[in-house]
Parts: C-alpha cells; sequence; structure tokens
C-alpha cells in the first residue's frame, strides 16, 4: 500500500501570504465576502486550517473576520 507523500504544495500554502511571508500585522477585510465565502462550509462553519490552507495568524484574523461579518448581515450564522 502507497502512502500519501506530505509535502509543501502550493495548495497547503496561506492565500493571503505573500512570497516574502506573513505581512505582520495579518488582516482580512470582512467585507470581502466572496474570499470569507471560501473559508467557509455551507453549514456556516469555519474550515480548519489544515483544510482551508491557512497560516496559524490569517486563520485567527479570518475568524474574526467571519464574526464581524456575520454581525454586519453580510454573511448567515447557520447554513441553508
Amino acid at each position: 500500500m502507497k502512502r500519501k507523500k506530505l509535502g509543501n504544495s502550493r495548495a497547503a500554502r496561506c492565500r493571503f501570504c505573500t512570497k516574502e511571508g506573513c505581512p505582520r500585522p495579518a488582516f482580512v477585510d470582512y467585507k470581502d465576502v466572496s474570499n470569507l465565502k471560501k473559508l467557509v462550509t455551507s453549514q456556516g462553519k469555519l474550515f480548519s486550517r489544515k483544510r482551508s490552507g491557512l497560516c496559524a495568524a490569517f486563520q485567527r484574523e479570518v475568524g474574526t473576520a467571519v464574526k464581524r461579518a456575520r454581525f454586519m448581515g453580510l454573511l448567515p450564522y447557520v447554513g441553508e
């Protein structure tokens, strides 16, 4: 039985980080609903870091941005 190779593929890299590294301070715009919808399941839950491919700093920021977007009514709290 073959084992899967765990390597650094492009899909596993953070979509917000640049080639120079993770920009500090990390900022994700809560008004960018199209980007946030890609990081949320159909039920309204956040994807894990392993599934979304984000680094730790941006995963925390995405969580905050999704909460703000929900409060403002841009994203639903629960899926349909």
